[in-house]
């Protein structure tokens, strides 16, 4: 099999960096916290000597919250807003980002975003138009629905930790949720995700979602059942969902990771080496990163 284009959910993983390395284990000389940078720079050691991919690209979130998924529901991600308007995060981790890209950039490893998109949405443009195969490393369930035997595109579940990580193809994730990789969208939308603030249909649980999804097919066709006296839905879930139609027409819509986003070419060939050792050798010493260093350019060596 060729060997893999490797995205990175990049965001995903440097908070589970930050959250899953002590601060006080991973400070630069002069006392700035660098757990998230170290995490992240060992995820992504582990992850390139573990799946070897011989292309990757790290994407990011230009718009954690992008204005049209809010316009169609405004709960979405409303629960992490600051009251400045921005996304609720560790002050410690805030820091950290322009470490990790700065890094990156002298590693030689392609990053990018998009203005109001999410990094899941650059990540099923990516997996969508570049050559297979692709595995996406995420934490995020939600990318699930990028997943495609035929290409094929996998998606490496992180929940548990890079070390632990799950390989899931359309068969795993039918195992796992009871729907295929294109119904899983759509599930979200009926179960619902209070991390995303998406309240779903209200007395419709996973598996009652997943048993719509396998019925009907997919939102399109639940919603058009409805309107059929003779599809078979119980008086009281028949209720639930016409109470929740109006909220599924617009959450299909947000819960879909976007595959047209505008990028522009990209070179997603991994290095075999620091593109720029030297500025790579000053950013480990100035932030007391040295093993984080040796390990990542270890991992890109042939």
């Amino acid at each position: 099999m060729d060997r893999p284009l490797l995205l990175i959910d990049s965001a995903s993983l440097y908070f589970r960096a930050f959250f899953g390395v002590p601060e006080a284990a991973a400070k630069a000389p002069d006392g700035t916290p660098v757990n998230a940078v170290r995490g992240f720079l060992d995820m992504l050691s582990t992850l390139i000597k573990g799946r070897r991919p011989d292309r990757m690209v790290c994407c990011l979130d230009e718009s954690w919250r992008p204005a049209w998924r809010v316009a169609l529901l405004p709960s979405y991600k409303a629960h992490r807003l600051t009251p400045a308007g921005g996304e609720e995060v560790p002050d410690a981790l805030s820091t950290q980002v322009p470490i990790i890209l700065e890094f990156l950039a002298a590693l030689g490893i392609t990053a990018v975003g998009a203005p109001d998109f999410e990094a899941d949405d650059v990540i099923g443009t990516l997996a969508h138009r570049e050559p297979g195969p692709v595995e996406v490393a995420t934490g995020d369930r939600d990318l699930f629905q990028v997943i495609d035997d035929a290409k094929p595109v996998r998606v490496l579940y992180c929940g548990r930790g890079v070390a632990k990580l799950e390989v899931l193809d359309n068969a795993a994730l039918h195992g796992k949720y009871g729907v295929p990789a294109a119904g899983y969208a759509d599930l979200a939308a009926l179960r619902g995700d209070p991390s995303d603030g998406l309240p779903g249909v209200a007395g419709v649980g996973e598996k009652t979602a997943a048993r719509l999804v396998d019925r009907y097919g997919d939102l399109d066709g639940i919603l058009a059942a409805l309107d059929d006296p003779q599809s078979g839905f119980a008086p009281g879930l028949r209720a639930k969902l016409v109470a929740g139609r109006e909220y599924l027409e617009k959450s299909r819509e947000v819960v879909a990771v976007s595959r047209t986003v505008p990028l522009p070419d990209l070179d997603t060939k991994l290095p075999q080496g620091p593109t720029d050792p030297d500025r790579l050798l000053e950013l480990a010493q100035r932030w007391g990163l040295a093993g984080a260093s040796k390990r990542i350019v270890d991992a890109l060596s042939p």
